[in-house]
């Protein structure tokens, strides 16, 4: 199931600084991120293999997950905190705040076949 892990954080009078390692088996192969979609949902699947940790960057957003088993809804709202989400957690992002950007890392190139499109029953 899903973890909300609270990131390393340095802050100093020059600012902020947030660590981002060490989360993903495999090490991080893939960053993508999601942004302008204050009206969209986003996700909508669950993989073969796949774990991605999520972080927003800016903004909030919720993020639904199901093992099949298990479900829960969590809020990103700070950059200070990730989501790890493994390959079985069906995961849907919905309403994102204005401005949002959400990062998402994967420990896996991208690769169609690893989609499963059919949620738990």
């Amino acid at each position: 199931m899903a973890k909300l892990i609270k990131l390393q954080t340095v802050q100093n009078p020059k600012g902020k600084l947030t660590v981002f390692e060490r989360l993903l088996p495999e090490g991080i192969k893939r960053v993508f991120y999601i942004y302008d979609s204050v009206e969209q949902n986003r996700g909508g699947h669950r993989h073969y293999e796949t774990t991605h940790a999520l972080m927003c960057v800016h903004g909030s957003c919720k993020v639904f997950v199901k093992n099949g088993i298990k479900e829960r809804t969590y809020i990103l709202d700070s950059p200070e905190t990730c989501l790890v989400l493994e390959p079985e957690d069906w995961r849907e992002m919905y309403e994102f705040s204005e401005n949002t950007m959400l990062l998402c890392v994967s420990n896996k190139y991208y690769n169609p076949d690893d989609y499963i499109y059919e949620p738990y029953g």
